[in-house]
Parts: structure tokens; C-alpha cells; sequence
């Protein structure tokens, strides 16, 4: 049976620098920054190369994080994290943009591949493990250049659609540390292809 006091972290991916604050690649960071305003969190500091930020959800202690690395080197500050508070990657959850969901929707796993998201890609490689939970925030697919799409911003019309899926994955993010993985898939894994009620 699990303890009643548990210590989680909560990783954000993007892009350090105002350049990129509000690019698609930098969803995970605004996912971060609207759990750190929810629980009015003000001890923030910066180590192994990420800007790390402690508080509580409930009976839990809480670790935000946004690697400085850059989106394509984060397991260089993820994996010493995560040896620093000797969590056991059940405790990790990665948010990340994937240009393979449409707009705003969102997918919670338990575990899985980098499916070609290449920050995924690192954490994996330097945790020399990929089962550890994930929640995926659609941008939409490119038209053409990858590279080109996640780097743009969002236009205006997109920015109300994403702006709601970040407090709506900051909600899944809260369900999954005070309720499970279990329920926060269930409640938050919307469905692809699927006509609005």
C-alpha cells in the first residue's frame, strides 16, 4: 500500500528565452507556469540546469521543472532530477507539445515510445528507461516543415483553443497527483476524430 505523503515531478519541455516563450514547442513550459500560479508556489530555484520549483497539492510534495537545456537535450537535466529526489519514474510526469494530435487535445500514457518527439527522445535515453507517465498536448500537424511548425507561434484563433487545453492538462496534471494516472486518463483522454457534442 502506498504511503499517504509522496513527493512528485512534474517536467515541462520548450525552449529557454524569449524567442520561443510562446512557440508550440514550449507548451510543456506554459503547463508548468499555470501549475506554479495554481498552487501560488514562490520557491523557485535553478539546478541541473533547469528551473526547479518545490510546493504541495494535498498530502503531496510537489516538483515542477522546466529544462534550460533546450526542448532536443532535456534528459541532461531530467535524469539528474530525478537522482537527486530518488523518485521512481511512476512519480515522473513529462509534458510535451506532439504535432501528431490535433489542436489541443490531450493524451495521458503510462508509458511508451518518443514517437518521434525528439526532448522525449533524449529523457528516455538518459533514464535509459521510457516507462514513466507522459501528457501529450496536441498543435496541430505541419503543413509542411516540421521544424518551421513547432518553432511558430500560434495564431490568434489557435491561441484561445490552446490557451484552454493548458489549464485543462494543468487540471489532468492535478488529477493525476492527487487521484492516479487511472483517473486522470479516464477523465482527460479526449477522443481523435469524434464530432463535438
Amino acid at each position: 500500500m502506498n504511503s499517504i505523503y509522496h513527493s512528485k515531478l512534474i517536467v515541462g519541455l520548450g525552449n529557454p528565452g524569449r524567442r520561443y516563450q510562446f512557440t508550440r514547442h514550449n507548451v510543456g513550459f506554459e503547463v508548468i507556469d499555470k501549475l506554479i500560479i495554481r498552487l501560488n508556489i514562490k520557491r523557485i530555484v535553478e539546478k541541473h540546469h533547469a528551473l526547479v520549483a518545490f510546493g504541495r497539492l494535498s498530502d503531496f510534495d510537489i516538483i515542477l521543472a522546466k529544462p534550460l537545456t533546450f526542448v532536443n537535450a532535456s534528459g541532461q537535466s531530467v535524469a539528474p532530477i530525478v537522482s537527486e529526489f530518488n523518485l521512481p519514474l511512476t512519480e515522473l510526469c513529462v509534458v510535451y507539445d506532439d504535432l501528431n494530435l490535433d489542436l489541443g487535445i490531450l493524451r495521458i500514457r503510462r508509458a511508451g515510445s518518443d514517437g518521434g518527439h525528439k526532448g522525449l527522445k533524449s529523457i528516455i535515453h538518459h533514464l535509459d528507461s521510457q516507462d514513466f507517465p507522459r501528457l501529450r498536448v496536441g498543435i496541430g500537424k505541419p503543413a509542411d516543415d516540421a521544424i518551421s511548425h513547432v518553432l511558430s507561434e500560434f495564431t490568434s484563433e489557435e491561441r484561445v483553443v490552446i490557451d484552454e487545453s493548458i489549464e485543462k492538462a494543468a487540471d489532468a496534471l492535478e488529477t493525476l497527483i492527487t487521484d492516479g494516472i487511472e483517473a486522470a486518463m479516464n477523465k482527460f483522454n479526449m477522443r481523435l476524430n469524434c464530432c463535438p457534442m
